[in-house]
Protein backbone atom coordinates (compact mmCIF):
# COMPACT_ATOMS: atom_id res chain seq x y z
CA UNK A 1 0.00 0.00 0.00
CA UNK A 2 1.50 3.51 -1.04
CA UNK A 3 1.38 6.37 1.14
CA UNK A 4 -1.44 9.45 -0.53
CA UNK A 5 0.81 12.06 -2.26
CA UNK A 6 -0.64 15.32 -0.27
CA UNK A 7 0.63 14.24 2.97
CA UNK A 8 2.47 17.09 5.01
CA UNK A 9 5.76 16.75 5.47
CA UNK A 10 5.64 16.02 9.02
CA UNK A 11 3.48 13.44 8.17
CA UNK A 12 5.98 12.18 5.45
CA UNK A 13 7.99 12.25 8.13
CA UNK A 14 6.05 10.01 10.57
CA UNK A 15 4.98 7.85 7.58
CA UNK A 16 8.62 7.05 6.83
CA UNK A 17 9.96 6.49 9.93
CA UNK A 18 6.55 4.17 10.90
CA UNK A 19 8.15 2.20 7.83
CA UNK A 20 11.52 1.78 9.07
CA UNK A 21 10.10 0.88 12.13
CA UNK A 22 7.79 -1.95 10.90
CA UNK A 23 11.43 -3.20 9.21
CA UNK A 24 13.31 -3.23 12.47
CA UNK A 25 10.53 -4.69 14.36
CA UNK A 26 9.75 -7.55 12.45
CA UNK A 27 13.66 -8.48 11.72
CA UNK A 28 13.86 -8.32 15.43
CA UNK A 29 15.39 -11.89 16.97
CA UNK A 30 16.18 -13.37 13.27
CA UNK A 31 19.44 -14.05 11.86
CA UNK A 32 21.61 -10.65 11.12
CA UNK A 33 24.19 -10.20 8.44
CA UNK A 34 26.89 -7.72 9.65
CA UNK A 35 28.47 -5.12 7.04
CA UNK A 36 31.59 -4.06 8.60
CA UNK A 37 32.35 -0.20 8.23
CA UNK A 38 35.57 -0.18 10.11
CA UNK A 39 36.60 1.28 13.18
CA UNK A 40 34.40 -1.41 15.05
CA UNK A 41 31.32 0.22 13.05
CA UNK A 42 28.48 -1.94 11.15
CA UNK A 43 25.42 -2.33 10.22
CA UNK A 44 22.55 -5.34 9.85
CA UNK A 45 20.98 -6.59 6.89
CA UNK A 46 17.82 -4.91 9.12
CA UNK A 47 19.12 -1.04 9.20
CA UNK A 48 19.95 -1.51 5.02
CA UNK A 49 16.24 -3.00 4.66
CA UNK A 50 14.41 -0.07 7.19
CA UNK A 51 16.85 2.25 5.19
CA UNK A 52 15.08 0.99 1.77
CA UNK A 53 11.44 1.07 3.36
CA UNK A 54 11.80 4.89 4.74
CA UNK A 55 13.45 6.08 1.29
CA UNK A 56 10.21 4.39 -0.58
CA UNK A 57 7.91 6.64 1.31
CA UNK A 58 9.70 9.72 1.01
CA UNK A 59 10.14 8.95 -3.10
CA UNK A 60 6.24 8.06 -3.57
CA UNK A 61 5.20 11.76 -1.54
CA UNK A 62 8.37 13.57 -2.70
CA UNK A 63 10.13 12.31 -5.54
CA UNK A 64 11.76 15.28 -6.24
CA UNK A 65 13.90 15.58 -3.28
CA UNK A 66 17.25 14.49 -2.14
CA UNK A 67 17.75 11.89 0.73
CA UNK A 68 20.83 11.46 2.46
CA UNK A 69 20.92 8.00 4.55
CA UNK A 70 23.28 6.79 6.71
CA UNK A 71 23.70 3.81 4.58
CA UNK A 72 22.99 4.88 1.34
CA UNK A 73 24.89 8.04 1.35
CA UNK A 74 22.98 10.80 -0.72
CA UNK A 75 20.44 10.17 -3.63
CA UNK A 76 18.08 11.86 -5.85
CA UNK A 77 16.97 15.52 -5.25
CA UNK A 78 16.42 18.41 -7.50
CA UNK A 79 17.51 22.43 -7.31
CA UNK A 80 14.69 22.85 -4.68
CA UNK A 81 17.44 22.34 -1.70
CA UNK A 82 15.09 20.00 0.08
CA UNK A 83 16.89 17.09 1.55
CA UNK A 84 15.48 14.58 4.10
CA UNK A 85 18.25 12.77 6.56
CA UNK A 86 17.70 9.34 7.62
CA UNK A 87 19.06 6.92 10.29
CA UNK A 88 16.86 3.78 9.53
CA UNK A 89 18.32 2.18 12.93
CA UNK A 90 19.73 4.37 15.62
CA UNK A 91 21.03 1.65 17.93
CA UNK A 92 22.64 -0.28 15.90
CA UNK A 93 24.61 -2.06 18.12
CA UNK A 94 21.95 -2.25 20.77
CA UNK A 95 19.85 -4.30 18.28
CA UNK A 96 22.32 -6.64 17.04
CA UNK A 97 22.62 -8.08 21.06
CA UNK A 98 18.76 -8.02 21.63
CA UNK A 99 18.49 -5.11 23.39
CA UNK A 100 15.56 -2.93 22.25
CA UNK A 101 16.17 0.65 23.43
CA UNK A 102 16.60 1.93 19.16
CA UNK A 103 15.29 4.26 16.96
CA UNK A 104 14.32 5.57 13.51
CA UNK A 105 15.20 8.69 12.71
CA UNK A 106 13.71 10.91 9.75
CA UNK A 107 14.20 14.78 9.32
CA UNK A 108 14.04 17.28 6.67
CA UNK A 109 16.41 20.09 6.44
CA UNK A 110 14.84 23.36 8.36
CA UNK A 111 11.56 21.34 9.17
CA UNK A 112 9.70 18.29 10.06
CA UNK A 113 11.04 15.45 11.51
CA UNK A 114 10.12 12.05 13.26
CA UNK A 115 11.66 9.80 15.56
CA UNK A 116 10.05 6.48 15.65
CA UNK A 117 10.41 3.81 18.75
CA UNK A 118 9.60 0.48 17.08
CA UNK A 119 9.79 -1.26 20.41
CA UNK A 120 7.69 0.86 22.53
CA UNK A 121 5.23 1.75 19.78
CA UNK A 122 5.72 5.84 20.07
CA UNK A 123 6.07 8.26 17.37
CA UNK A 124 7.86 12.19 18.68
CA UNK A 125 7.02 14.11 15.44
CA UNK A 126 7.51 18.07 14.98
CA UNK A 127 6.91 20.30 12.06
CA UNK A 128 9.99 22.10 13.09
CA UNK A 129 6.99 24.65 15.17
CA UNK A 130 5.21 22.27 17.95
CA UNK A 131 6.50 18.75 19.18
CA UNK A 132 4.61 16.02 19.88
CA UNK A 133 4.12 12.60 20.85
CA UNK A 134 1.86 10.06 19.23
CA UNK A 135 1.12 6.76 20.41
CA UNK A 136 -1.77 4.40 19.59
CA UNK A 137 -4.22 6.87 18.08
CA UNK A 138 -3.40 9.55 20.84
CA UNK A 139 -1.22 12.81 20.37
CA UNK A 140 -0.01 14.81 23.40
CA UNK A 141 2.38 17.63 23.23
CA UNK A 142 5.99 17.66 24.52
CA UNK A 143 6.96 19.21 27.62
CA UNK A 144 10.59 19.37 28.72
CA UNK A 145 11.33 19.54 32.35
CA UNK A 146 14.55 18.85 34.33
CA UNK A 147 12.18 16.84 37.23
CA UNK A 148 14.16 13.79 36.60
CA UNK A 149 17.53 14.77 36.81
CA UNK A 150 18.69 11.92 34.97
CA UNK A 151 21.02 12.85 32.18
CA UNK A 152 22.26 10.99 28.84
CA UNK A 153 25.98 11.00 28.43
CA UNK A 154 27.29 9.41 25.29
CA UNK A 155 30.64 7.72 26.07
CA UNK A 156 31.17 6.25 22.75
CA UNK A 157 34.66 6.75 21.20
CA UNK A 158 36.66 8.37 19.30
CA UNK A 159 36.52 11.75 21.78
CA UNK A 160 37.32 14.82 19.70
CA UNK A 161 37.57 17.03 22.80
CA UNK A 162 40.25 15.42 24.57
CA UNK A 163 41.65 16.32 26.37
CA UNK A 164 39.83 19.69 27.27
CA UNK A 165 36.78 17.63 27.06
CA UNK A 166 35.86 13.91 27.82
CA UNK A 167 32.71 12.50 28.61
CA UNK A 168 33.70 10.23 30.85
CA UNK A 169 35.82 12.89 33.08
CA UNK A 170 31.84 14.63 33.49
CA UNK A 171 30.73 11.90 35.61
CA UNK A 172 33.18 11.89 37.67
CA UNK A 173 33.05 15.61 38.67
CA UNK A 174 31.52 15.61 42.04
CA UNK A 175 29.29 18.77 41.59
CA UNK A 176 27.33 16.12 38.29
CA UNK A 177 27.21 13.88 40.77
CA UNK A 178 25.74 16.20 43.29
CA UNK A 179 23.10 17.46 40.74
CA UNK A 180 22.37 14.48 38.33
CA UNK A 181 22.48 10.75 37.19
CA UNK A 182 23.80 9.62 34.61
CA UNK A 183 21.83 7.41 31.76
CA UNK A 184 23.48 5.68 28.42
CA UNK A 185 20.69 5.01 25.83
CA UNK A 186 20.34 5.26 22.04
CA UNK A 187 21.52 9.06 21.04
CA UNK A 188 17.98 9.94 19.68
CA UNK A 189 15.86 8.14 21.62
CA UNK A 190 18.04 10.25 24.40
CA UNK A 191 16.88 13.48 22.35
CA UNK A 192 13.56 12.74 22.32
CA UNK A 193 13.33 11.47 25.97
CA UNK A 194 14.44 15.02 26.79
CA UNK A 195 12.15 17.23 24.78
CA UNK A 196 9.50 15.22 26.25
CA UNK A 197 10.16 15.69 29.84
CA UNK A 198 11.63 11.97 30.44
CA UNK A 199 15.39 13.56 31.28
CA UNK A 200 17.14 16.40 31.92
CA UNK A 201 19.56 16.67 29.40
CA UNK A 202 22.11 15.17 26.63
CA UNK A 203 25.63 15.30 26.39
CA UNK A 204 27.90 14.19 23.74
CA UNK A 205 31.06 15.07 22.03
CA UNK A 206 31.76 15.65 18.43
CA UNK A 207 31.86 17.79 15.37
CA UNK A 208 29.35 19.60 13.81
CA UNK A 209 26.13 17.10 14.66
CA UNK A 210 23.21 19.75 13.17
CA UNK A 211 23.44 18.15 10.03
CA UNK A 212 24.90 14.08 11.05
CA UNK A 213 21.46 11.92 10.41
CA UNK A 214 21.89 10.32 13.77
CA UNK A 215 20.88 13.98 15.11
CA UNK A 216 19.10 16.39 13.26
CA UNK A 217 15.59 14.26 13.79
CA UNK A 218 16.21 15.02 17.67
CA UNK A 219 17.64 18.00 17.88
CA UNK A 220 14.56 19.19 15.87
CA UNK A 221 12.27 17.61 18.21
CA UNK A 222 14.20 19.35 21.15
CA UNK A 223 14.02 22.68 20.11
CA UNK A 224 10.44 22.96 18.67
CA UNK A 225 9.61 21.80 22.53
CA UNK A 226 11.98 24.60 23.70
CA UNK A 227 14.60 23.27 25.34
CA UNK A 228 18.17 24.79 24.92
CA UNK A 229 20.47 23.46 22.43
CA UNK A 230 24.35 24.08 21.78
CA UNK A 231 27.47 22.76 21.42
CA UNK A 232 29.66 21.82 24.33
CA UNK A 233 31.05 24.78 24.73
CA UNK A 234 27.83 26.76 24.56
CA UNK A 235 28.05 27.56 20.96
CA UNK A 236 25.70 27.37 18.32
CA UNK A 237 25.40 24.40 16.69
CA UNK A 238 26.80 24.80 12.67
CA UNK A 239 30.14 24.04 10.64
CA UNK A 240 32.18 24.79 13.85
CA UNK A 241 30.29 23.38 16.33
CA UNK A 242 31.53 20.90 18.93
CA UNK A 243 29.41 17.68 20.02
CA UNK A 244 25.77 18.65 22.11
CA UNK A 245 24.23 19.62 25.28
CA UNK A 246 20.90 19.82 24.67
CA UNK A 247 18.50 20.91 28.29
CA UNK A 248 15.26 20.90 29.37
CA UNK A 249 15.66 24.27 30.53
CA UNK A 250 18.18 27.33 30.67
CA UNK A 251 19.71 26.43 34.32
CA UNK A 252 20.47 22.80 33.96
CA UNK A 253 21.76 23.68 30.26
CA UNK A 254 24.25 26.67 32.18
CA UNK A 255 24.59 24.32 35.44
CA UNK A 256 26.33 21.59 32.79
CA UNK A 257 28.14 24.16 30.45
CA UNK A 258 30.10 24.95 34.03
CA UNK A 259 31.08 21.37 34.57
CA UNK A 260 32.48 21.06 30.61
CA UNK A 261 34.55 24.08 31.26
CA UNK A 262 32.41 26.72 29.62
Amino acid sequence: MTEPVDLTDVEVAVAAARAGAEVVRGAYGTRLDRIDKGGGDFATTADVEAERAVLAVIREARPGDAVLGEEGGRQGGSDTGRQWWVDPLCGTLNYAVGTLVVAVNVALRGGAAAVADPFGGEVFLTDGRTSRVRHRGVEADLVPTSASRLVDVNLDPPFPGAPAFRAVDLLARPEFVASFRPRVVSSTLALAWVAAGRRAAYVTDGGDLSTSVHFAAGIALCRAAGCVVTGIDGAPLGPAGRGLVAAADTATHRQLLSMTGH
